[in-house]
This record gives C-alpha cells, sequence and structure tokens, in this order.
C-alpha cells in the first residue's frame, strides 16, 4: 500500500491531460450508405458519437484504484532521464545487492506489474477476461527477447576484402566463423509449444483473437541477420541484371549479366532462365526473381561465381541451410495451429538486421495459409514499421504479390520500436540511416499507409485486405476514422482494427470499444528476466514520447481525484 505521502506526491501532477482532438471530424458519425463501386456491396455507419478520448472514467473503468496508483508511480518513474538512460546499470547492481527474488519482486510490484500481464498463461486469464468485459480485445505475445552479442555485431561490420582468396579457402574461413548452439534451438522448439498455447488461448476468448509472434524466438538471430544478408545480396543481384533499371530483367539482360558474374557450367543461360520465367514472358521482375531465388536456393548458383564476393559470401552453409528449413518448419507449425482455431497471427517486425529474413518467411506462411478459397481471411499478418523509409515502397510490392496469387493481405501498420539502436548501427556501419530524418516524415508515412491499405480494401469482395493500426498517436487514430468513413468502412468488421499496448493509452483503447471499434490491446507475458528488454524499451518509449506520457499520467492523476474526493465521484 502505497504511504499516504507517497500518494499526494503522485496526486500533485498538474492537469495538463487535455488531448487535442482532429478539427477534420465531424462530431458525430453521420448516417449513411455507401455503394462500393468495385464490389456492390453496401456498408451502413451506425449514428454513433466519435469516441471522447478526453474521458477518463471510461477510459479507467476497468482499474482499480491501485491499479492507478502504480500507474502513476509507473509514468513518473518513466519521466526521470537517470533512471530511464540507466536503467539497465541500476537493475544490474539491484541485483548484485538485493538478489533476484527482492529485485523481481520490486520490478511485479512497479514496471512489470503495469506493462506485462503476467509470467504465464494461468496467470494472465484474469486480464484478459477483464478487458473483454469492456470491449476490448486481446492480442497475446510471449515478450520473450533475443538478439546478438554486441562483439557479434561489430565482427560483421568490420569484414576484410577476400577477393584474393580462392574459393575453398574462402569457403572454409566462412564456415567455421559460424557456429550454433544446438541448445538454443532446443529452445526454439519449446517456444513454439508456448506459442501454439498462446494461439489456442487466443481461440477460445474470442470468435476474432490475434496472437503475436516474434521470428527471433523460432531462429538463432545470427541465423536470422546472415540469412537477411544473403536476401539483401540477392536483391542487389536483381538490380545488376536490371541494366536499364525498368524493374524487369529481359532474357537479354539476364544473359549478358549471368555471362560477367557466373562461370558457364554444364547448363545453358536459356535453360537457368527458363527456370526464372516459367511462363515464357520473356522477362523477370522483383518478385518473381524473389521466389526463385530465396537464400537456400543461393549455393546453386554462387558455386559458379567467377570471383568471391558479397553474394557468395553471404550464401548459407549446409548447416545453416537446414537451420533455416527448421525455422521455417517451426513457423508453418504455429501458421497450422492459427488456421485450425481461426486465430490470426501478427508477425512482430524486428530490427533491420534481422527483418528481410522475418519478411521471407511471412510472405512464404501468407501465401500458403491466406489463400482465398482456403480461407475467408488473412491468417497471417506482417508488420511494417513506418518510420523506415522503405516501408512504403515494401508495403505496396508486398500487396502486389497477394494480387498475383490472389491471397488476403494482413498488415499491422506501427511507427516503429527501435530507433536508437538503427541509428547507432548505421553510424558504426557508415552507412545512411533507414530512419525517416523527421517526425513528421513519419507521421506522414504512418497516416499515408492507412490511407493506402483503406482504399485497396474496398477494390475486391473476395481478396479480403485487413489492417491492425498499432498506434498510441490519437492524431493517427482521428484520420483512420475519418478515412473509415470516407471509404464506408463498417466498424464493427475486422477490416480495421486498433491496437495500443498493455498499460499505455488506456484512454484511446477503451473509449474505442465503447464505440463499437475493434479495440485490442496487445498483451505481454513471460518470466520476468526475459521479458526485461521489452520493459526497458517500454520505459525509454515512455519517457521519449514526453508530451504523450505527461498526458496520459494528467488523466490518470484525474481519474484517482475524481474516485478520491466524494463531491466529484457522481460526476
Amino acid at each position: 500500500m502505497l504511504s499516504t505521502i507517497a500518494k499526494r506526491s503522485l496526486l500533485a501532477a498538474p492537469r495538463r491531460h487535455v488531448l487535442n482532438t482532429s478539427a477534420t471530424l465531424a462530431p458525430r458519425w453521420k448516417s449513411s450508405v455507401t455503394l462500393n463501386e468495385n464490389n456492390g456491396q453496401e456498408v451502413t455507419n451506425a449514428t454513433e458519437s466519435i469516441p471522447d478520448f478526453n474521458d477518463s472514467k471510461a477510459a479507467f473503468e476497468s482499474k482499480t484504484t491501485k491499479e492507478l496508483f502504480r500507474a502513476a508511480l509507473c509514468f513518473r518513474l518513466c519521466r526521470i532521464p537517470f533512471l530511464v538512460n540507466h536503467a539497465e546499470d541500476l537493475l544490474g547492481l539491484s541485483r548484485r545487492i538485493l538478489g533476484n527474488t527482492v529485485t523481481d519482486a520490486i520490478l511485479r510490484a512497479t514496471l512489470f506489474g503495469h506493462f506485462c500481464a503476467g509470467e504465464d498463461q494461468k496467470r494472465i486469464e484474469p486480464v484478459l477476461k477483464k478487458l473483454d468485459s469492456v470491449g476490448v480485445g486481446s492480442i497475446l505475445d510471449y515478450a520473450a527477447e533475443s538478439d546478438e552479442s554486441s562483439s557479434e555485431q561489430r565482427a560483421k561490420s568490420s569484414g576484410s576484402p577476400v577477393n584474393h582468396l580462392n574459393r575453398q579457402t574462402a569457403r572454409k574461413l566462412h564456415h567455421s566463423a559460424r557456429e550454433y548452439s544446438y541448445e538454443d534451438e532446443d529452445q526454439c522448439d519449446r517456444h513454439v509449444e508456448v506459442f501454439q498455447k498462446c494461439i489456442n488461448d487466443a481461440a477460445s476468448l474470442s470468435k476474432d483473437g490475434f496472437a503475436a509472434v516474434k521470428v527471433t524466438a523460432l531462429g538463432n538471430p545470427k541465423l536470422l541477420s546472415r540469412m537477411s544478408q544473403a536476401i539483401i545480396e540477392s536483391k542487389r543481384l536483381f538490380q545488376k541484371f536490371d541494366s536499364n533499371l525498368n524493374g524487369y530483367v529481359t532474357r537479354e539482360e539476364f544473359e549478358v549479366a549471368y555471362n560477367v558474374f557466373f562461370d558457364k557450367g554444364d547448363r545453358s543461360v536459356d535453360d537457368i532462365f527458363e527456370e526464372f520465367d516459367p511462363h515464357n514472358t520473356g522477362m523477370v521482375d522483383y518478385i518473381t526473381w524473389s521466389l526463385n531465388l530465396k537464400p537456400t536456393d543461393l549455393p546453386k548458383i554462387t558455386n559458379s561465381c567467377k570471383e568471391i564476393g558479397p553474394l557468395a559470401l553471404a550464401t548459407p552453409t549446409d548447416e545453416e541451410i537446414e537451420l533455416i528449413e527448421a525455422m521455417y518448419e517451426r513457423g508453418h507449425t504455429l501458421a497450422n495451429t492459427a488456421a485450425e482455431t481461426g486465430t490470426r497471427l501478427l508477425i512482430d517486425a524486428e530490427q533491420t538486421r534481422f527483418q528481410p529474413a522475418i519478411d521471407n518467411l511471412v510472405l512464404d506462411l501468407q501465401q500458403i495459409h491466406n489463400q482465398v478459397g482456403k480461407s475467408d481471411k488473412p491468417i497471417i499478418y506482417n508488420t511494417y514499421q513506418c518510420y523506415l523509409k522503405d516501408a512504403p515502397e515494401r508495403l505496396r510490392t508486398d500487396l502486389d504479390r497477394a494480387k498475383r496469387f490472389n491471397y488476403h493481405f494482413g498488415a499491422k501498420l506501427v511507427r516503429g520500436a527501435y530507433m536508437e539502436s538503427e541509428r547507432l548501427l548505421a553510424a558504426v556501419a557508415h552507412l545512411p540511416s533507414p530512419i525517416h530524418e523527421t517526425i513528421e516524415d513519419t507521421h506522414a508515412c504512418y497516416n499515408d499507409s492507412i490511407d493506402f491499405l483503406l482504399q485497396e480494401s474496398t477494390k475486391s469482395a473476395k481478396r479480403k485486405v485487413e489492417i491492425m493500426c498499432a498506434t498510441h498517436n490519437q492524431q493517427s487514430i482521428e484520420k483512420a476514422l475519418e478515412l473509415m468513413e470516407k471509404y464506408g468502412v463498417d466498424r464493427s468488421k475486422n477490416t480495421v482494427c486498433f491496437g495500443q499496448l498493455f498499460g499505455m493509452s488506456d484512454h484511446l483503447s477503451f473509449n474505442l470499444g465503447r464505440s463499437g471499434y475493434r479495440a485490442y490491446k496487445y498483451v505481454p507475458y513471460g518470466e520476468v528476466h526475459e521479458v526485461m528488454p521489452y520493459l526497458l524499451r517500454r520505459a525509454r518509449e515512455n519517457s521519449a514520447i514526453a508530451g504523450g506520457a505527461a498526458a496520459e499520467l494528467g488523466m490518470v492523476i484525474d481519474e484517482l481525484k475524481r474516485r478520491l474526493n466524494p463531491m466529484r465521484q457522481s460526476a
């Protein structure tokens, strides 16, 4: 129980919580029937008020007073730069002095208790039922995070020229530098069991349940980094073959480039090109190229490289191909479970050094499990981080792929969660930052992506496009509501869902849910020591978005004052 002095301190914050709403929205939803020109469907918008995101009573009605005091404490702690900037060091010091048991107990009473639902499925069940009772769904997320060590990352970024080595020597050096722990593989197999339980729990709670998966829990992060580099080098090879840069490689361009980079083998260049162009169109675009030259396919061409360059060095070894196939098998196991239970599976975005490999796996899963005729909705969602400069291009390419192969498309839109580490890694590697230069550019990318996908969602009755708007930005949510009205999107359908992290932006989630929109909380769980990277990122994010955190803290304090003041309880 917090002391009286602590309570007074928490309640002493200034009232800075008024959140402006967009002036572009009408005060009430208009009654309208919109005819979709492409599929002839009628969509009726309900005549309900726009969510009042300043309604703190509605936002926190499911919270106990004790939980509100904890929320106020956590938000205040996240606003202390020293604590946020030295959190890992302070945590290590606490474990050395107080021990793990006491330290974990402190975390459970503060950051862990506020931002995580519990340590296992049994402990999180009451939390999920409580959310469901107030019209908010749950996205279950096993929040353990994996990463490469900094020394391995530095080794990756400091390579030396190897063109003078013969192919056999280079491959031996390459193979000896890549060792993988089979204990890690066993751990990945155990993660599959955890995720399967997560998917089944999500299905049992709601017919439209979601579960979230991190691919770094299914495969060694070092392997994902290697696989991503192979995909990048394969794309660079396509760009080298595309001599006129028109997005297509013709038979003639293919023959010229192949003879430049590869030795002539037993097969003719025409035979090789026909594998890339089975329909004999005379040209190949990047979508077709990427399907025919996956990382596991690279050895069949790099064995003929005239020189040992980046592509040959990025080519997976036999051991790595075996591990990649095991990771894909885990992914398909989870996708099968999701399809069988009707649970939508959100594949989280991670650092850019892993993302190409993650995308490659997701596209493979989507093409199988999102097929029109096999499923009536997208089972597999990919995640797009809109603070990345290449997000619009990836989004359009992936949607084009869905159209070409006739499968439903599911996209989760986020702004991004690894800005500091992405910029640091780019600087260390002397590469341009992949992150937009300004926050305004990120906002524009996010809002434009919503607009693009909502337009696409109206173009086909059979092939669905669904969007999870995972954001704490009120202006982007208001923009999405405006666009839903503009395009006649029914708020009660899964075309657009809104998601916020557990412990953050309750004024958005609960007020959206009360107004009939598909609102969800991203509910992380896991052992305290496993989810610490997640918790530390939550603290940094709350510190970085000081204005939003201050506004939310103000709303929490206002609700506490209302509850503790008998004169205001009836308001």
